[in-house]
């Protein structure tokens, strides 16, 4: 083994994923340079053990634990690549913390991720599930990522189309899962920022607020007050945020719903509708219902969380019985935003 990896064994997760679960990685390295990913990768290969690389940890739900070997990605840096009087394109290292990186892009007057603060996790997740919140997804700022893939250790740039991205997905989650380690980000920012407001419960806060004409910062604090309403913080009680993705029905699927269910909330999602899966959970009773340590939050059905010493396996349960419950009630199939590790 080389002298630059520090790999330990028997590592508890606990304080590496903010749900809490305290399961155990048989070896765990934490990776700074590209060279050390490489070298971690190439460790892992010779002893034949399975890899899962773990950035901030916030959508991660480890059921067991994991007999591989965890790579944690701490790759940081953020670098100009290109500047004009309107945009403003910045490469920024996977292991970057994603709020501070909005923060700091508030701060600097780019806008196009200001709808995103809060979030949690890192930049290289981000692209994986295509992260959204508030009317803006991340596909809509991005430029490129640069990925090492696990078999060769080669670096490859995917662009835009590429990465195939669409609602909390791409093609990271399906055909390339597991195949490539993602390990910088290149977004294209604005120094004269469009605010989008057209999410209901942003322009409701900002009008609470009294602010008439946001800026991103306005946008950007209105968005943190509204998450930090609806969603636990995950330093007080163990949370993914959201553990299940809004399901995408057909209009005949929808209009039958509609029909049982006159007050059910609905979006438009191109030919189809987008219901809100807290609102399915909510209907089905699971708010605020606890079971030992794993629980649904009280103020939000979509947040399951750990009270303290909950299992992976527990929470999994759960979140199982959640959605055979919304399958039964509604005919609507849940599925996890969350990265499930058994």
């Amino acid at each position: 083994m080389s002298d630059i990896l520090s790999l330990r064994e028997n590592v508890s997760l606990a304080p590496y994923n903010t749900m809490g679960v305290s399961a155990k990685a048989r070896f765990f390295v934490e990776v700074n340079r590209q060279k050390e990913l490489k070298e971690a990768i190439q460790e892992a290969s010779k002893r034949s053990t399975p890899i899962y690389l773990l950035g901030g940890g916030s959508n991660v739900l480890f059921v067991d634990d994991f007999k591989g070997m965890v790579i944690h990605i701490n790759l940081k840096g953020l670098k100009l690549q290109e500047e004009n009087n309107e945009t403003i394109i910045v490469e920024v290292g996977a292991g970057e913390n994603w709020h501070q990186l909005v923060m700091h892009s508030v701060e600097k007057g780019w806008g196009g991720i200001e709808n995103l603060s809060l979030i949690p996790g890192s930049v290289g997740a981000a692209p994986i599930q295509n992260i959204g919140a508030y009317g803006v997804e991340l596909d809509q700022v991005f430029v490129s990522l640069e990925a090492m893939a696990i078999e060769t250790g080669e670096t490859k740039t995917f662009n835009k189309k590429e990465c195939q991205f669409a609602y909390r997905d791409s093609i990271f989650k399906n055909s390339l899962k597991g195949k490539y380690v993602i390990t910088s980000v290149t977004l294209r920012l604005q120094k004269n920022p469009v605010i989008n407001t057209s999410y209901s419960a942003l322009a409701e806060k900002l009008k609470e607020e009294g602010v008439e004409n946001p800026d991103i910062e306005d946008v950007s604090k209105a968005v943190i007050g509204v998450r930090q309403s609806k969603l636990p913080d995950p330093a007080e009680i163990g949370n993914t945020g959201s553990f299940f993705k809004n399901p995408i029905i057909s209009q005949k699927q929808y209009t039958k719903l509609k029909q049982q269910y006159p007050d059910i909330p609905h979006y438009p999602a191109g030919d189809e509708v987008k219901i809100p899966a807290a609102w399915l959970i909510d209907q089905c009773g699971w708010k605020g219902k606890r079971f030992g340590d794993a629980g649904v939050h009280k103020m939000q059905a979509l947040v399951i969380v750990n009270y303290g010493m909950a299992t992976g396996k527990e929470i999994w349960h759960l979140a199982q019985r959640i959605r055979n419950s919304v399958k039964e009630k509604f005919g609507v199939s849940l599925t996890s935003e969350v990265n499930v590790v058994t």
